[in-house]
C-alpha cells in the first residue's frame, strides 16, 4: 500500500517525543518508516529557583508541532491528515508533577533539570541500599515532604510529563515501565514498583484482617502458611479491645479499613 493511501486510511502511527529543547511530531508508516515531520523548539526557565515549564508551555508547543507535521503531511501528499491508526508520546524522564484531587497542579513542573533534592536523594539511597538520583520523582516528593511545602498534604496523585499528557489526552494515569523505572525503583520480577521499598516509604494499607484468636478453621491461604500442622492450641489474641488499642498505636501502620475475625471455632 502506497503511503498516500495508508494516510487517507488511517493506518499510520503517530509519536510525539517532548525533548528538553523541542518537541517532535512524526508520522509513520506500516513499515515503521518516517513519512512526515513537525516540531517545535521550547526551554524550560527558571523561575522561583525552580527549572519548569508552564502547563500552556506544554499544550502549545504539542499544538503548533502537530500543526507543522499536519501541514508537511498535506504538502507532500496532497492529502489532510484526519485520522491515525495509533498515537504515542514520550517526554524527559524524572520530574515531579503534583495534583490534588481536582486535578489541579499544586506547584510548577519540576523539571529533570533541578538539583535541589540532594537530602532527599541520600536519605532515600541510604534506606533502600538502591542509588536514587536527584532527578528522580520520588527525591523530589520526598524532598517536598523534608521541606515542609505546604502543597503536600493536598497531593491526590504524582507524575511524569508523559504522564500527564497521556492523562489528559486518554483520561487514564498510567506510566509505561520505562518511563515509571525514573519514578521509583522497579521489581523486575514482577514489572512493578518495588514494595519492599514502599513499605520502606510508608505504603498506604487500605484494607487489614486480623485474628482475634489463634485458632481459626478457615485455614486461608493468604493467612496461613502452606503446611497442614496441628491446629493450636486456642488462646486469645487479646480481643477487640486489645485489637483496637494497637491500630491506634502511634507507630501501628495508617490502615482504611481493619476487619477483626475469628473464624468459626
Amino acid at each position: 500500500m502506497d503511503t498516500k493511501k495508508q494516510i487517507e486510511e488511517g493506518k499510520a502511527v503517530l509519536g510525539i517525543e517532548f525533548g528538553s529543547t523541542r518537541i517532535k511530531a512524526v508520522l509513520i508508516d506500516e513499515n515503521h518508516h518516517p513519512i512526515a515531520s513537525g516540531d517545535h523548539e521550547w526551554e524550560n526557565r527558571l523561575e522561583n529557583g525552580i527549572w519548569t515549564y508552564s502547563l500552556d508551555d506544554i499544550w502549545q508547543g504539542l499544538r503548533d508541532s502537530y500543526q507543522k507535521l499536519a501541514f508537511n503531511v498535506e504538502e507532500t501528499y496532497g492529502v489532510t491528515l484526519k485520522k491515525i491508526g495509533a498515537i504515542g508520546f514520550s517526554a524527559m524522564m524524572h520530574g515531579y508533577m503534583a495534583f490534588d484531587k481536582n486535578g489541579e497542579l499544586l506547584v510548577p513542573f519540576r523539571t529533570w533539570r533541578n538539583g535541589i533534592t540532594g537530602e532527599a536523594s541520600e536519605a532515600l539511597t541510604e534506606a533502600f541500599q538502591y542509588n536514587i538520583p536527584q532527578r528522580w520523582s520520588i527525591a523530589h516528593l520526598y524532598q517536598a515532604i523534608l521541606n515542609g511545602e505546604d502543597h503536600v498534604k493536598d497531593i491526590e496523585f504524582f507524575t511524569t510529563l508523559a504522564g500527564y499528557i497521556h492523562w489528559k489526552l486518554s483520561g487514564e494515569k498510567v506510566l509505561g515501565i520505562g518511563e515509571a523505572a525514573g519514578m521509583f525503583p522497579i521489581d523486575s520480577t514482577i514489572m512493578d514498583f518495588d514494595q519492599k521499598m514502599l513499605d520502606q516509604f510508608g505504603r498506604k494499607i487500605e484494607y487489614m484482617r486480623i485474628s482475634l484468636t489463634n485458632n481459626c478453621n478457615l485455614r486461608c491461604s493468604y493467612c496461613m502458611p502452606i503446611c497442614k500442622e496441628e491446629m493450636p492450641e486456642v488462646t486469645e489474641f487479646g480481643g477487640e479491645h486489645k485489637a483496637a488499642c494497637w491500630l491506634h498505636h502511634p507507630m501501628a501502620p495508617k490502615v482504611e479499613m481493619p476487619n477483626l475475625e475469628g473464624g468459626e471455632l
